[in-house]
């Protein structure tokens, strides 16, 4: 008797051959870009949290647990972690290193109550709106341990009227505080009598001065990066001296920064692009180079201009500039190019002026990766690829040292052969490269 095994093929959305993978490898490329339920251009965000679900019980406890904390410490993610602990709660296998990786995962207190309305919307059908399922003992663990790390100023400046307060948290875990302050807080939370936090929101809705409210924040170092950002346009508008913002931008945090957040800023706030590709390349000051020659290829078709999410005007093409801006700067000796149609070699500019080479290299239209890494792939180089792994054709084996940055949450990926894969949008997929070699020699 002839036993035939039947070979089901994957394809990507444009129809080329595609990869298939581990479920632990599915797992990371599902979670590393993804901004929870939240549509992509070829997947709509239900359809990626339902694989997120999925697949966690497939893969070994230890490893999905490291995949959240990664997801949140590393790629700064907040939403699809919380998706990934939930899940854990549900498998018999997962749920003992629940409360040990919700305590890592939660670095917010407003993650807490995100956490819960995951968890009570998810197990609610449409007669059961009323009926909340009981928390397991392992998520009231890693609540209540979330909960002593965060101050006064913290849980005033997250205690958001909504479906799940911060109080209600407390209500639910019965945490025990580690100090006599921290009972004090805790009390003023529930008898809602904290102090109205010092924010930049709260300042301007003051009715003061906006000047001299940003103008005393940044003074005080209390305006976060984030919301520096967020706000230039506004500082310039109310005439915030440059001298002073250029200062803030210079000595901000940037550590819990995407790349392409200062991409966007700057879209905002052309004044300020060289202050903001200062702070940009603040995190891989200190990173290893990449020796020999490199060349950098980016996606620049139609589906890398879809926005992030329904609340960004960024697009992944963006996200991937921001990438290779930061590796462009730890290549000893580089050439770039971007592909849609056509392959297109464009000048090995720095900063904000190769986003903007890159952008404006040729139209976005089809997605022809393999003829892209045919016809500029060669031997002794390293090749690196920015996409979201999309393909009319197929791609090749890379000749030498091919790694795909993949910036989508898509299923299947492209490239067949010794392809290094990498998932994510942060300044640690760029670490991550040069790091690697340094161990592979």
């Amino acid at each position: 008797m002839v036993r035939l095994n039947k070979i089901v093929r994957a394809f990507t959305r444009e129809g080329a051959r595609a990869v298939r993978f581990t479920p632990e490898m599915e797992l990371k490329r599902a979670l590393m870009n993804c901004l929870l339920w939240e549509n992509q251009f070829y997947e709509d965000g239900v359809a990626i949290a339902d694989r997120i679900k999925a697949l966690v019980p497939k893969v070994a406890p230890a490893r999905v647990a490291q995949l959240a904390i990664e997801a949140r410490e590393v790629m700064k993610l907040r939403h699809a972690p919380l998706l990934v602990v939930r899940e854990m709660a549900r498998s018999e296998k997962h749920r003992a290193l629940v409360a040990d990786t919700l305590a890592q995962v939660i670095q917010r207190p407003d993650e807490m109550t995100e956490l819960l309305a995951i968890y009570w919307a998810d197990a609610l059908g449409p007669q059961q709106q009323r009926k909340r399922q009981p928390v397991s003992a392992q998520v009231k663990k890693g609540l209540a341990r979330a909960l002593t790390k965060f101050d006064a100023y913290q849980l005033a400046k997250y205690d958001r009227d909504g479906a799940v307060r911060i109080r209600d948290v407390l209500f639910l875990v019965h945490a025990k505080p580690k100090d006599a302050e921290q009972e004090k807080v805790w009390k003023q939370l529930v008898d809602g009598e904290l102090a109205s936090p010092d924010t930049w929101e709260v300042s301007l809705s003051a009715g003061k001065s906006k000047r001299e409210s940003f103008e005393r924040l940044i003074a005080e170092k209390k305006l976060g990066g984030m919301a520096l950002l967020r706000n230039l346009r506004l500082m310039q508008n109310a005439q915030v001296p440059r001298e002073v913002i250029a200062g803030a931008i210079e000595a901000m945090r940037t550590d819990r920064i995407l790349p392409y957040r200062f991409i966007t800023a700057a879209r905002y706030a052309p004044d300020f692009e060289p202050e903001l590709e200062g702070a940009m390349l603040k995190s891989i000051k200190d990173h290893v180079r990449l020796p020999g020659r490199t060349r950098l290829l980016i996606d620049v078709s139609g589906s890398m201009f879809a926005a992030l999410s329904a609340q960004s005007e960024m697009t992944r093409a963006e996200a991937a500039c921001g990438l290779a801006i930061l590796a462009r700067e730890i290549c000893d000796e580089v050439e770039i190019f971007t592909f849609s149609n056509e392959v297109v070699k464009i000048p090995p500019r720095r900063g904000f002026a190769l986003r903007d080479a890159i952008i404006n290299s040729q139209p976005h239209g089809g997605t022809y990766l393999g003829k892209a890494v045919a016809e500029i792939d060669r031997k002794g180089d390293r090749l690196i690829v920015f996409t979201d792994e999309q393909s009319h054709d197929q791609v090749p084996e890379p000749k030498a040292r091919g790694t795909m940055v993949n910036v989508a949450s898509h299923q299947h990926g492209v490239g067949h052969g010794a392809w290094t894969r990498v998932n994510g949008f942060s300044e640690a997929v760029i670490a991550w490269i040069a790091a690697s070699e340094t161990t592979l020699h």
